[in-house]
């Protein structure tokens, strides 16, 4: 069976991802808060590439509208805090990431049974209604959005185990839940129900031939990937203090794809590092200097959209592959 990108990955990369989870261990005692809240909100927006990597990576369906379920887990967790005390974690984020879920399995009953460009199209269109139903309704906080006045409170029986309005605590709350998501969905790509989305990827018309019920089995990742990015979508809340409709668009969702695309599909590892790279690239042609009367850093989407191109035609596989690449390369070398 043909593998995804990198589903095995090398040794190099291993460490490599070792390496980085030691150093976002580390960070929050070495580095300043603005940046402590830039990588919380980066290990958020990996959650969220992972989620979408199930679909696009490892099953092979392209959602565009991935992003309603990460706004709708916010929106929930907007309409369960009441405005004048914190609410409980514990039972809050199941509501929202359960919220999530059952909108994408609503969609996904309908979407699962299309391929191909119908399938993308179909994503899209359900995702701008649930955008436009937010955006047009004063009810839901409209265009305006909504303020989350205080973060969730991890408290038993009257005693706080952690407290989520510390910074610090709130970076290590993300990072446990980025790591468990991602040791989660590695265990699940080696599954029997992991090994059946892969085949369902390669050739659908085959896994159905041999018994397999394909729509069943994308319809349970469609679930489960909009539960994950409603686990993204609370934390996103959580952090910011506010939710808006924009957090449900297109752009969003084009964005997700970007993520996945440039650290490269099928592993997870990839999403994370995709997201790591598309938010540091982002800050960093934002940041580009004028050149004369021309505003390089105003036109960001400009050099993101060539860095992608250039990607996909030198490392189709993405960043994680590239790595592959150059290192096998470097050992290839030094044997010699």
């Amino acid at each position: 069976m043909m593998k995804a990108n990198l589903e095995t990955l090398p040794r190099s990369v291993q460490m490599a991802l070792g390496l980085g989870l030691i150093a976002l261990l580390a960070f929050p005692f070495i580095g300043t808060e603005y940046y402590t809240q830039m990588l919380a909100r980066m290990m958020i927006l990996a959650i969220f590439a992972m989620s979408l990597d199930l679909l696009q990576g490892v099953t092979g369906l392209v959602s565009l509208g991935h992003a309603a379920y990460f706004g709708l887990a916010g929106y929930a967790l907007a309409f369960l805090t009441p405005a004048g005390e914190p609410v409980s974690l514990w039972w809050t984020l199941p509501v929202a990431v359960a919220a999530s879920g059952l909108a994408a399995l609503v969609i996904g009953i309908f979407v699962v049974r299309t391929h191909g460009i119908y399938f993308i199209m179909v994503t899209m269109a359900f995702a701008q209604m649930v955008f436009f139903l937010f955006f047009d309704n004063k009810v839901l906080g409209g265009s305006d959005g909504l303020y989350i006045n205080f973060k969730p409170e991890a408290t038993v029986l009257g005693f706080t185990l952690f407290d989520l309005e510390n910074k610090r605590v709130f970076y290590y709350f993300t990072l446990v839940c980025m790591v468990a998501v991602y040791a989660f969905l590695r265990r699940l790509l080696w599954s029997p129900f992991g090994r059946a989305l892969a085949g369902i990827r390669v050739n659908e018309h085959r896994m159905r031939a041999v018994g397999f019920g394909s729509n069943g089995h994308k319809l349970t990742a469609f679930t489960l990937a909009g539960a994950l990015a409603g686990l993204a979508g609370y934390l996103w809340g959580a952090q910011t203090g506010y939710i808006n409709p924009e957090l449900m668009g297109f752009h969003m969702s084009a964005h997700g794809i970007m993520m996945v695309i440039l650290g490269g599909m099928g592993n997870f590892a990839g999403a994370m590092v995709g997201a790591f790279a598309f938010e540091y690239l982002l800050h960093v042609f934002k940041d580009l200097p004028s050149i004369g009367a021309f505003a390089t850093g105003k036109h960001w989407q400009l050099w993101m959209g060539l860095f992608i191109v250039l990607l996909v035609v030198f490392a189709p596989r993405g960043l994680l592959g590239l790595l592959e690449k150059f290192t096998a390369k470097k050992t290839g070398a030094e044997n010699e």
